[in-house]
Order: structure tokens, then sequence, then C-alpha cells
């Protein structure tokens, strides 16, 4: 037995998609960060596989994003839902959203993908290394202790190696179990367990099958094998879930799929058969200490409206800039109670409609489960608002009713193409931005990076031509001043210092 001594400022337990995210959002901070992570390699499931437009705004911030639209171009032409009583006779369903089709464009910069959690691991763990990030796969954290200056672990290598690591911050990125969570007493609220289902990971060359049918999710009608197919690859692997039979033997399930499929004499591998339980499990604390949840171990959810991982990484996310800014000396340490503050009313809210998503295709962004008035689905992917936390609310009005990005503190600030072809998203990060109108020359004294818009912009954010919007690294409003104020860089001076918990900032450092 050998035992080491390591220093680094985050400790991340868990190599998940959020984990991994996790290191790339600290190492874009510029943050020593260490990851630990039991299993030998990336999760050989496909698992999660919708990446959402804002969790692709953020990748974009990295600039990854066009590494992961490379991981992902298996499935470029698979987005269209289908349904019939086989998969050989399943036919298209008509796309609609409520509120009618946005035009992408005018609303955000990103595309969003399909790309299986198998292939997109391997991508974000090779990316979040080659950038600096010490990412240990095979090593489990063994044990950990807080006190008011750090976190001790202890964690030991699949040899035998026990390696001491003192970190200022834990991350808790450890899956639904979450032994973090439960170590730290953190109980969860929710509506539970929403029943049982199957999926059945299979592989069988459906190709010419599927050409010119291409299909995300097909809707299985039939009484003999009611469920749903999901493409993985579109070619070779797919998983068929249902809620029928879950407690199945593996050997019947073949034929169950030739049933589903339509083809007598198909040629199918059993990959895997995993029974699981759809439920809603939200952490009533997100943060304990120095110890952060994040992803599953905060927040579990049914996958009807594909939010679980990008929930998870938009965690990570919000809370990098935050670790970064208190490590560095610029906020107090009370800055980092803002992401319980802000991420936990957004999570229970996306779990929570998740859960009451009905799971037939047919009725996907009309009927709920038991009469919960739904968000617009395009509003649950970019139109969220932080109510509190590091930010200076307005009073302005909000709803999740269609998507409502107008500038209000809480919100993404609203895409708009600059003239260099990059959107006012890239103004921010990995620092704060301050976005002003044609009018606002009275703010460039200010320090912190000026940004001219155009009145037409103005508008859209609720501003007049000298107002002001500033942006935090992560892309969302954190002030607004409607007009330029008698000593602009005075008010500004003064919101920072809300935002960052400097007007409060204890003789203590992290």
């Amino acid at each position: 037995m050998m035992y080491k001594v390591h220093e680094p400022r985050v400790l991340i337990v868990g190599g998940g998609l959020v984990g991994l995210s996790a290191a790339l959002f600290l190492r874009h901070h510029g943050v020593d960060t260490v990851l630990v992570e039991r299993r030998t390699t990336t999760s050989p499931q496909p698992k999660a596989r919708r990446v959402d437009l804002r969790t692709m705004e953020l990748f974009g911030q990295l600039g990854i994003a066009d590494e992961v639209l490379d991981a992902a171009r298996g499935l470029a032409e698979y987005q269209a839902m289908a349904a019939g009583p086989t998969l050989a006779q399943a036919t298209a369903l008509p796309f609609t959203l409520p509120g009618g089709m946005p035009d992408w464009a005018a609303i955000t910069p990103a595309t969003s993908c399909l790309c299986a959690q198998d292939l997109l691991e391997p991508v974000l763990r090779r990316l979040a290394a080659a950038r600096g990030a010490d990412i240990r796969f095979g090593v489990r954290l063994t044990d950990f202790a807080t006190d008011e200056t750090g976190v001790h672990a202890t964690v030991r290598s699949g040899d035998g190696t026990v390696e001491q690591l003192r970190a200022d911050y834990l991350i808790a990125a450890d899956g639904a179990a979450s032994p973090i969570r439960e170590r730290l007493g953190i109980p969860r609220a929710g509506r539970g367990t929403l029943g049982r289902a199957v999926n059945v990971y299979f592989r069988a060359d459906l190709r010419e099958l599927v050409r010119g049918r291409e299909f995300n999710l097909c809707q299985i009608e039939n009484e003999a094998a009611p469920g749903a197919f999901v493409s993985v690859d579109g070619a070779q692997r797919w998983i068929f879930t249902t809620t029928a039979g879950v407690d199945r033997p593996a050997e019947q399930w073949p034929e169950v799929l030739r049933t589903a499929i339509g083809v007598p004499d198909l040629e199918i591998e059993l990959l895997s058969v995993l029974p699981w339980e759809p439920g809603m499990f939200v952490a009533d604390r997100y943060r304990s200490g120095r110890v952060f949840l994040a992803g599953d171990a905060a927040h579990v959810m049914p996958p009807y409206a594909a939010a679980g991982a990008n929930t998870g990484i938009q965690d990570a996310h919000n809370l990098a800039w935050k670790l970064a800014y208190v490590l560095r000396g610029a906020a107090d340490p009370a800055l980092l109670d803002s992401y319980h503050a802000e991420r936990y009313p957004v999570g229970w809210f996306i779990a929570d409609q998740s859960s009451v998503r009905t799971a037939n295709l047919r009725a996907l962004n009309t009927e709920s489960t038991d009469g919960t008035p739904l968000a617009d689905p395009i509003a649950l992917i970019l139109g969220a608002r932080y109510s509190g936390g590091a930010i200076v609310a307005d009073g302005s009005a909000h709803t999740m009713a269609h998507l409502d990005l107008a500038g209000q503190p809480g919100t993404r600030v609203p895409h708009r193409v600059l003239p260099d072809g990059r959107s006012t998203l890239d103004l921010a990060g990995p620092g704060f931005a301050l976005l002003t109108g044609p009018d606002g020359q009275r703010w460039h004294s200010a320090d912190i990076g000026v940004h001219e818009l155009d009145e037409k912009w103005c508008t859209a954010a609720g501003l007049t031509t000298s107002g002001a919007l500033l942006v935090r690294p992560d892309q969302i409003v954190a002030w607004r001043s409607a007009t330029v104020p008698d000593d602009p860089g005075a008010a500004l001076r003064t919101a920072l210092d809300r935002i960052l918990g400097n007007e409060i900032r204890a003789p203590h450092h992290a």
C-alpha cells in the first residue's frame, strides 16, 4: 500500500457526462481539478442521447461544439418521431410545437444533436484531459471529511495505491445513488417512483428497413409488444423500451423484438436487459459546506423531456465560474450559496415537468398525465429564470408558457448575431460582460469588457439606447439598467458587489 498527497483546488467524484463537463468548465476558468471515477472506462451503455440547445450553447462557449457534433454525425438525420403497429409499418409523426415552429437562428447560435452517451463521454474525457484536468478512471473515493478550510479525501486505485487528496471543494457527480449525498444525510423529495420499465439493448442490421424513414423514437402500438424503439447509431444498435413484461427472462426478448420490428426471421444479438424505475427525486440541499451535488446526485427525473443529463451539465456550468471567482479571491464564499438558490428551483421544476409528460409520442407536448400545465418545450430548454441568487432582480415579468428571454435578470442573455458572426452569448466568459446601447458611451469607463449593440437589440432586452445589461460568465443576465444612471461606474460596482457577495465579505478567504 502506497500513500501520496496531492492538493487540487476542486475534486470531482464521478466521471459521467456531468463530472466530465464540470472538469471542462473548471479548466475553462483555470481551476486545478482532479476527477476520480470508480469505473475503469466510460459508460458502455448509450443511455442519454439528446444534447439540447442550451447544453450545446455551453459546449460552444468551451469551443468544443464541433467535436460533439462530429461524434453525433451518425444520428444527424435521425430526428423524427414515428409510430405504428410494427417498426416495419411505422410512419413519421408530424413535428409540431405548441407555439408553432420558431426561427431557430433568431433564438440560439447552437444546434442540438443526438449523441449516445457511450460516444459522448470519451470525447469529453479526452478534451478534459487535453485541457489540463487530472482525469483518473479506476479510482474510487473511499472516505472524505470536511473542515473550515477544505476537503480531505482518500482515494484508492485498482492496484491498491491509496492517495490522500486535499482540495478546497468537492463536486459530487456520483449518480442517482450518490454515496456522498447519503453520507451527508441529505434527504430527497418529489413524486417518487412512477412505475417500472425495461430497456432492451440489442444489435440488429435495420439499415434497409429504416432507410428513408429514419427516426429518433418509434412508438410501437401493438398489444403483443408495446413500447418504443430508440435509435442508438441508426444502423446496428437500438434500444427497445417498454413497461410491459419488465421481468421477462432475457431469452424471450429476441422473439418480442421480432414481433415489434415486424421481421420474423431477423437476426438479433441481445446486448443487455436493464430494468429501471422512472421517478422524481430531488435533493433538499445542493450544498453541504464545501460539497456540492450535481446531476443525478442532485435530481433524478424521468426521461420524457430528455432533460436529465442536460440539467446536470448546466448545474456544473453554473457552479464552475462561482468556484473560480471564490478561489481567486474575486468573490466572497457567500457567492457559492447561490448555487442551491438558483439550481434547486430549476432542477425541481424540470424534474416535475419531466414527471408529468406522457411517454405517448402522439401527445408529447400537449398532454400531461395529471393535468399539470406543461411549460413550452423550448422554454423548458432555454427559458428558465433564476428568481434569486447571484442576480439583482428588477421585478420584471417572466413566463414559461413561451420562450421569454427579454433581458430579465436571471435569464439567459438574448441572442443576436454580431457583425463578426459571433453571438451575444460569446461576449460573456470567462469574465463578466457589459452590453450597452448605441448611446451608452458613459459606460465605457467601467472596468469591465463593454460591448455596444444596436437599438433593435436594446428594445428586445428591455433597454433604452443608453442602458446596459451586465452578463455573468455563464451567459445569465445579472443586472439590468434600463437607462444610464448619473454615476454608471458606481452603479455597476454596487451591482457587482451584490452579485459576488462582496458587500457582505467576511474576513475569511477560500
